[in-house]
């Protein structure tokens, strides 16, 4: 059955770029007679909000959207992801990483072969391990991109691909080859939070039978990683529906990080929903 979600995280108050995302995703499951979903991303702990949660039920209520009960909770299923982290730390998929933010950014710039190159780390000598161990030192576990190979096979690795129904940023569209090179070894969980975004969305997906994703184009890139988790999980690969993103009257895209002009706002100026709708095309 078509299923797709809207699943935004609790950091701050929706935007017009959220509306159109939500709309859109929303509009799409009643055209095909199939079924919406709201699940809330907030694994983050330092940043996410319950206000901010409760703003996103507001905010999509005045869109007129509806959505299936209960919501989905990340944070509710932490379990849940510790699960597959051990089932892909078992397997020899994962590696301890103790290097900061920081030193990962000076990694890119040191390294002779660009980015890519720098965000495959690798792991720690085992001495230096036990010793950052010993100390308390925090880490992340990283997917393994070469170990990730080898548990698929070249023959497998080479046929990585996903269904683009909307369009990639460069007019990407049919069936796309993944190359989850391009992301390099991604953080698969972290301490705080014992999972990490790319982890947490896919198994959400599979668990709720999600078919399609339609999502932003600024995510069309994390499509490549996340094929290959669902590959190494066994995982169905849904449809992948990309829009395009709304922007401003600075002709840039709504973000939160940057004060883009939330939902509440307009609301509280008189805008009515029948015309924030028409604005963004619905």
């Amino acid at each position: 059955m078509f299923t797709t979600r809207f699943a935004p995280s609790p950091t701050g108050r929706l935007h017009k770029g959220h509306a159109f995302s939500a709309l859109t995703a929303w509009t799409a499951a009643r055209a095909e007679g199939g079924r919406f979903l709201l699940r809330v991303e907030d694994i983050d702990p330092t940043r996410c909000r319950p206000e901010f949660e409760t703003g996103i039920v507001e905010d999509l209520t005045w869109l007129g959207l509806d959505w299936e009960e209960p919501v989905r909770r990340q944070s509710d299923h932490l379990p849940d992801y510790a699960s597959v982290v051990q089932t892909l730390r078992t397997r020899g998929l994962l590696y301890r990483c103790f290097r900061t933010r920081k030193e990962i950014l000076d990694g890119i710039g040191d390294a002779p072969h660009g980015a890519v190159e720098a965000v495959r780390p690798g792991p720690h000598a085992p001495d230096d391990e036990a010793g950052m161990l010993g100390e308390g030192r925090a880490f992340a576990w990283r997917l393994s991109l070469d170990r990730a190979r080898e548990a698929l096979g070249g023959a497998r690795w080479d046929r990585l691909s996903f269904i683009e129904e909307g369009e990639g940023p460069q007019g990407e569209r049919g069936l796309i080859r993944a190359l989850p090179e391009t992301a390099g070894d991604v953080v698969l969980a972290r301490k705080d939070a014992g999972t990490a975004y790319h982890l947490a969305v896919t198994h959400d997906d599979a668990l709720q039978g999600v078919s399609h994703v339609i999502r932003g184009q600024d995510l069309f890139e994390a499509t490549h990683i996340q094929a290959l988790i669902q590959a190494l999980m066994d995982w169905p690969t849904p449809v992948y529906r990309h829009h395009r993103l709304v922007i401003g009257t600075d002709g840039r895209r709504f973000a939160k990080r940057d004060g883009a002009v939330t939902l509440r706002a307009l609301r509280a100026s008189g805008l009515t929903s029948e015309a924030a709708r028409a604005e963004l095309g619905f």
